[in-house]
């Protein structure tokens, strides 16, 4: 029984420890999240590859590591824009939604901070997000459950507060019964 007992204790911390550090890393991500709803930590920004970024390299579901670019290296860029990159930027509409998109670079524009797409759309340094370093398949799709708001709500929320009534009840029992020998 003792034995039984041992197994139970360290089972529940170790799914308690596992949930824990997933609730800490869902947070972190849903607070580093930028303007524009995106995920970023430093210079390297978190998309996730959805029906509205059309890209003949990447699929729906990935998630791209994308790392900011500039004109020069003294602006404090490890990298830079050069013609040909291809770059993701962020298109914001009348209504102040934006929206991510990816093209190849055609023009640069260092005097007026901005670069042009092959296809005509033209981005100002504050909006281009920078060059995919690292793409992740498949993972893009679990994540951007997890850092929306009904995901946050069922996987991280609920469950604590599943624990929280648990607790109280465990407390309840030993108030009432004492506890157990």
């Amino acid at each position: 029984m003792k034995v039984l007992k041992f197994i139970k204790g360290v089972l529940i911390n170790v799914l308690g420890l596992v949930f824990f550090v997933f609730a800490l890393a869902m947070t972190v991500l849903l607070l580093s999240f930028n303007d524009y709803g995106l995920s970023e930590f430093g210079n390297k920004t978190l998309i996730l590859m959805t029906d509205d970024i059309y890209s003949e390299n990447y699929n729906k579901g990935d998630l791209v590591v994308v790392e900011k670019r500039g004109f020069s290296r003294t602006g404090g860029y490890t990298d830079i824009i050069e013609q040909g990159d291809e770059i993701f930027a962020i298109r914001v509409d009348a209504y102040g939604n934006a929206y991510v998109e990816v093209g190849i670079v055609g023009k640069i524009y260092e005097d007026e901070q901005a670069i042009a797409f092959e296809n005509g759309s033209t981005f100002g340094l504050k909006f281009v997000l920078g060059e995919a370093v690292d793409t992740y398949p498949s993972i893009g799709g679990f994540l951007s459950i997890i850092e929306s708001k009904w995901g946050f709500l069922f996987l991280v929320l609920v469950p604590c507060f599943l624990i929280f009534l648990y607790e109280i009840y465990s407390l309840v029992i030993e108030i009432k019964y004492g506890k157990e020998e």
